[in-house]
């Protein structure tokens, strides 16, 4: 299958929503400006990101700033909780004492949701950055830690003691064996948290912060404007379908591996 087929195939449900979208929009079932053309959003869109006529008022030509405040916000609630939760799911995955101590902790807060932390978030840090930053690693920090300590638990045992056999201590087994063996797992919980972080800085700048693309959609509702509240929508969509993208290039860099692997295997 050649590279145009595939970027075909992928964008063939887009251009079926877009193309419906546009139909019943101009079709006058639903009025214009409850659910605005495609073309309208993409118009206001580009207004918003080149600022060519202002119809968009103050957000004109506004939207890097907008999307960079918000990446920011994702970039170190994500790096923080990533860092954290691959640590201590390998601990707790690792070493049972670890696991008898903390896991019961971490299960009760794991269903408690993100968005119920927001009062006490405005309360302890403010109107700013650190709130947006604070429930960004709450979202990501769970998917990342449960799916590394499902990684470092189903590490294959064999060659956990072939390595020790060979005199390889606790440390060199962690590194050499089970961290590499956990990093598909660590991956998933990875593209997980990534979508997670991105939800949740949307919504603690609609509550908590006065800048970036969650304040714009919460701001754009309040007048009316649903073609900038889908246009931030579209825009918060594509900035996540691309740091998943980044994600999983790092991915198939680290697991080049397992690619080879399971080319041998369906060779054999």
């Amino acid at each position: 299958m050649t590279a145009l087929s595939k970027s075909w195939e992928r964008a063939v449900v887009p251009l079926f929503i877009l193309v419906a979208w546009e139909i019943v929009s101009r079709s006058g079932l639903f009025p214009a400006a409850l659910l605005p053309a495609p073309s309208a959003v993409l118009h206001s869109w580009g207004d918003w990101v080149f600022g060519y006529d202002e119809t968009t008022q103050a957000n004109s030509g506004r939207w890097l700033a907008d999307a960079l405040s918000s990446a920011t916000r994702v970039a170190a609630g994500y790096a923080i909780a990533a860092a954290s939760a691959v640590l201590l799911g390998i601990a707790i995955g690792w070493w049972r004492w670890v696991e008898r101590t903390i896991e019961p902790t971490i299960q009760m807060l794991r269903p408690v949701p993100p968005v119920s932390w927001i009062p006490l978030a405005i309360i302890w840090f403010g109107i700013a950055n650190k709130p947006a930053i604070f429930l960004v690693f709450l979202g990501a920090f769970f998917p990342i830690l449960m799916n590394t300590i499902h990684g470092v638990k189903t590490a294959d045992r064999n060659l956990i003691r072939a390595a020790s056999m060979m005199g390889a201590t606790e440390q060199q087994l962690l590194r050499h064996v089970v961290f590499p063996a956990a990093l598909p797992s660590i991956f998933a919980g990875l593209r997980i948290g990534i979508g997670a972080a991105w939800m949740l800085t949307v919504t603690a700048e609609m509550v908590a912060v006065k800048s970036g693309l969650g304040y714009v959609l919460w701001d754009s509702y309040y007048f009316l404007r649903y073609d900038l509240v889908l246009a931030a929508m579209a825009s918060i969509g594509l900035l996540g379908f691309a740091t998943d993208g980044l994600i999983k290039l790092l991915m198939s860099a680290a697991l080049h591996w397992q690619r080879a692997s399971t080319l041998q295997s369906r060779e054999g």
